[in-house]
């Protein structure tokens, strides 16, 4: 769409988001993630892997994603992203070695991604 000065196209603009946003929340899978390390280390983590099985982004059959910023973000930060965009950017970072073992004993494994790298 062209950048047009006007109420009614600004409207126009904003319905077309909100139907979209709609069709995200009303008839897609969605994986709910709420990261309360964000905050602090300024990378989201998805699990891929726990006591040795795939778990986390590598069962998932969602086609969205919406992770949650919590801790010091306190739950006012949500992104909604295409789980196959996460997978792609996942796979970037996986093959860097940005991953780290975490959870209860460190049984499971988690890619990190820099926030950044999920708005680019």
């Amino acid at each position: 769409m062209d950048y047009c000065n006007d109420f009614r196209y600004d409207l126009k603009v904003g319905q077309i988001g909100e139907e979209l946003l709609n069709s995200i929340l009303t008839n897609k899978k969605i994986e709910v993630k709420r990261d309360s390390w964000i905050y602090k280390s300024g990378n989201i983590a998805i699990e891929y892997e726990s006591r040795g099985k795939p778990s986390g982004i590598a069962k998932s059959e969602a086609e969205y994603w919406a992770i949650i910023f919590s801790g010091g973000y306190e739950d006012e930060i949500i992104i909604i992203i295409k789980e196959n965009r996460l997978k792609k950017i996942c796979r970037e970072y996986y093959k860097k070695g940005s991953v780290k073992s975490m959870g209860d004993n460190n049984t499971s494994k988690a890619i990190l991604i820099p926030i950044k790298e999920i708005l680019q």
